[in-house]
């Protein structure tokens, strides 16, 4: 009886041992794919909203200047204080900030750098967020973001120093 007892343990054992070397291939990210599907899902939306009145930044960014805010505006290595509400292309509020107060060169939504200099103080912008100017394939560090992500932040350029 022990014999087999002892028998079944190292067949477990190196059952678990194998099992745990093998590893899953996943193909490499293709940032071009992902940016067509993103540009492709915001349009999509743009469609199912009637939405037709935003400028599309050669970054991939598109946004609306709701209110355009005094001058002069921030630039990209600017300190400025925000308050924000993010949405999914479903239009959940994944992420709402009313005073956040952050660095442009060291954020790193890179959306927040491209589309804030468009605005001055008091000014409101809605940015449509392709993935790679958001959290990209890796999502929020909170998960309340999925990876690949395309968002739309309502955003009020509170103040700024340059």
């Amino acid at each position: 009886m022990k014999k087999y007892l002892l028998l079944i343990l190292c067949v477990g054992a190196m059952v678990a041992v194998f099992s745990s070397c093998r590893k899953t291939v996943q193909a490499p990210f293709d940032a071009t794919a992902q940016a067509k599907l993103d540009d492709q899902a915001i349009q999509s939306y743009f469609t199912l909203n009637s939405i037709t009145n935003v400028t599309k930044d050669p970054s991939g960014l598109y946004y609306h200047i709701d209110t355009a805010g005094t001058t002069p505006h921030p630039t990209a290595s600017s300190n400025v204080v925000v308050s924000y509400k993010a949405y999914s292309l479903d239009d959940v509020v994944v992420e709402t900030q009313t005073s956040y107060y952050f660095s442009l060169p060291l954020i790193d939504l890179k959306a927040f750098v491209i589309g804030l200099p468009f605005i001055g103080k008091g000014g409101t912008i809605t940015m449509y967020v392709p993935s790679a100017l958001a959290f990209g394939p890796t999502g929020s560090s909170t998960g309340s973001i999925a990876p690949n992500s395309c968002l739309i932040y309502h955003v009020t350029l509170l103040g700024f120093t340059n």
